[in-house]
C-alpha cells in the first residue's frame, strides 16, 4: 500500500529531469572573425601630433547583424591605441601610423575586449592603407618636390636674365640664375618633411576583427535605445577643412 506515493514520486522525479534535458539551449549570436566593421572618428590622429600609447575613440557607423539580428548598433563605442608612428623623412620615407583596436562596448554597457587592426578605408581619405599589417601610409610627395625646384629654378633663370642683361651676357645669366635657384629649390627640399599621416576626425574607416565575438540574448536587450541620426552637414574633418565650415555634432553620452 505504500508503493504507490513512490512510486508516483519516482515518476514526477523523472519528469522533471526529461524536461531540463529537453529545455532548449539559451539564444547566442556570434559576429564571426574578418567581419568588417564601419567606424567612425571621434578624435583626430596624426603622425605630426600623435604619440605612441595615445588612445582613439570611434563610433559605430553601421549596424552589424548575426542570426537575423542586430547584434553592434549603429553608436556602439570602440576605443584603440596608437601602438606606431612613423614620422615622414626629408628626402624619402612616408609617415606612417598604425592603430590597434581593444575594446567594443554596446549601448547597454555589455563589452568585449579584442585585438584588432584596420581593415580599410573610405575614399575620401589621403593616405593609403598597407592591408597586409593595417598600417596607414602618407601620401608620397616627388610631384611637390619636383614642383618646388622647378619654381625656384624659373624664378633663379628670371633674376639672372635680368642681371646677366644689365651686363651685357644674357644667356650666361640666365643658365647661372637658373642653375641657383634649382640649388636653392632642392635644399628647401631637403630641409623639409614629407607629408604626415592623417587619420581626421569623422572619417570612416573599418575594423577587421581578428576573433569572433559572441553575444548571449539577455546581452542584446538594448529596451528603448533608438541608434543616433547622421547629420546632413557632417563629414571628414578633411571635407569640412575644404568647405571652410565646421559644424559641431552633439555627442550622447557614454553609458553608465
Amino acid at each position: 500500500m505504500f508503493l504507490r506515493p513512490l512510486f508516483v514520486v519516482g515518476f514526477v522525479a523523472a519528469g522533471v529531469v526529461c524536461l531540463a534535458q529537453d529545455a532548449p539551449p539559451a539564444a547566442e549570436y556570434t559576429v564571426t572573425a574578418g567581419t568588417k566593421v564601419p567606424l567612425s572618428l571621434i578624435n583626430s590622429i596624426s603622425t605630426k601630433h600623435s604619440a605612441v600609447g595615445d588612445r582613439v575613440y570611434l563610433e559605430t557607423a553601421f549596424p552589424i547583424l548575426a542570426g537575423g539580428r542586430i547584434v553592434i548598433p549603429v553608436g556602439s563605442y570602440v576605443t584603440g591605441t596608437v601602438t606606431q608612428i612613423k614620422k615622414p623623412g626629408r628626402v624619402k620615407g612616408r609617415g606612417e601610423l598604425y592603430v590597434r583596436f581593444d575594446s567594443l562596448t554596446l549601448p547597454n554597457g555589455v563589452t568585449r575586449e579584442f585585438r584588432s587592426r584596420i581593415g580599410g578605408m573610405d575614399g575620401g581619405s589621403n593616405g593609403e592603407l598597407d592591408r597586409a599589417e593595417g598600417k596607414v601610409k602618407s601620401e608620397g610627395n616627388k610631384a611637390g618636390d619636383a614642383r618646388t625646384v622647378g619654381e625656384a629654378a624659373a624664378a633663379g633663370g628670371s633674376v639672372g636674365m635680368i642681371a646677366g642683361n644689365a651686363a651685357g651676357h644674357l644667356g650666361m645669366g640666365a643658365g647661372i640664375g637658373a642653375a641657383a635657384g634649382a640649388a636653392a629649390g632642392m635644399a628647401g627640399v631637403l630641409l623639409t618633411r614629407g607629408p604626415d599621416a592623417v587619420l581626421a576626425k569623422g572619417s570612416t574607416i573599418e575594423m577587421l576583427l581578428d576573433r569572433s565575438l559572441s553575444f548571449s540574448e539577455s546581452e542584446l536587450n538594448f529596451g528603448n535605445y533608438q541608434p543616433p541620426r547622421a547629420s546632413a552637414s557632417s563629414g571628414s574633418e578633411a571635407g569640412k577643412a575644404k568647405s571652410g565650415s565646421s559644424v559641431p555634432i552633439a555627442r550622447r553620452p557614454f553609458p553608465e
